[in-house]
């Protein structure tokens, strides 16, 4: 799922683009994917692009006349852009806005259709889609350390719970975590305030780092290549592989259809947590610390 450094670099790129500029067309060759139906999406049709914004990890398209498109790519969701005379086409396609310039397009991989988008009239409707998760670049320590400790969560959980922390998900909090040095299963009603500082500063740096690569790695041109994986990633995505600060093989626990990934070596004093379908399978033999699982 695009997190806030894809997001952030979407909307940077995206500005030059159309900010300014009248959504000329809209076509839905997947119907199914606007999911509101007043105001229709054909008003937005011949209104001028007033501003990009960020809800979390939607992006939103505010046009004249207090409209806003609200996209959410969802796991798989894509934005695309194309210059006149060249075009994307097939299943992938779900939204296309023409531009006078190019074409920005939403895709989806796979068969399970969740990106979504929504229309709606009014600063009052756009709120609706507000979290409430706090905007973390921004906020200060004190701030930080009363969200997080609002609620007794995981820190994995709290991190990526877009009530309490706005934009981060599955592989970001992954590498806050491992900066941090934290086990993603710590309780935030035992975190310590030095702990707390830790994951502040763990978690600024690294969305701070990660945006500054993406926004490198696209260059001038726009974002093609936007995944949840990455080589330079320090254990999201990098079950079994070396850890690059310690060398211990990276650990994962498995549930439903996310992961999280951690180095027991460098965040959890060597313990080997629980892998619900892997522990079940293996019972006793199921490796208790990292020494165990190396040898």
């Amino acid at each position: 799922m695009p997190e806030l450094p894809d997001v952030v670099v979407y909307m940077e790129r995206l500005t030059p683009l159309v900010l300014g500029q009248p959504l000329v067309t809209v076509r839905l060759p997947s119907p199914f994917v606007l999911r509101t139906v007043e105001p229709p999406i054909s008003e937005a049709e011949g209104r001028t692009v007033t501003g990009i914004r960020r809800l979390g990890k939607r992006i939103v398209l505010a046009l004249e006349g207090d409209f806003f498109i609200v996209i959410h790519l969802m796991i798989a969701g894509r934005l695309r852009w194309r210059a006149p005379g060249k075009t994307l086409q097939g299943k992938m396609v779900l939204a296309e806005f023409g531009f006078p310039d190019g074409m920005l397009y939403l895709t989806e991989a796979g068969s399970k259709r969740r990106a979504s988008i929504h229309v709606v009239r009014g600063e009052a409707a756009l709120a609706a889609f507000e979290r409430g998760g706090l905007e973390v670049l921004g906020a200060t320590l004190p701030e930080f350390t009363a969200r997080l400790r609002s609620e007794n969560h995981t820190l994995k959980r709290s991190l990526t719970d877009p009530r309490l922390m706005s934009g981060i998900g599955n592989a970001y909090s992954d590498e806050i975590l491992h900066r941090a040095k934290l086990s993603p299963l710590m309780l935030t009603s035992r975190i310590d305030d030095e702990q707390v500082a830790q994951l502040f500063e763990a978690m600024r740096s690294t969305l701070v780092e990660w945006t500054d690569r993406l926004r490198a790695e696209a260059g001038s041109n726009f974002p093609e290549k936007v995944t949840a994986f990455h080589d330079e990633m320090a254990v999201h995505g990098r079950f079994r592989k070396p850890c690059p600060v310690c060398g211990a093989p990276v650990q994962r626990i498995r549930y439903a259809e996310n992961e999280t990934n951690y180095c027991a070596r460098c965040q959890t004093g060597g313990r080997v947590l629980a892998d619900r379908s892997l522990s079940r399978l293996l019972k006793d033999d199921w490796p208790r610390n990292i020494d165990e699982w190396e040898a």
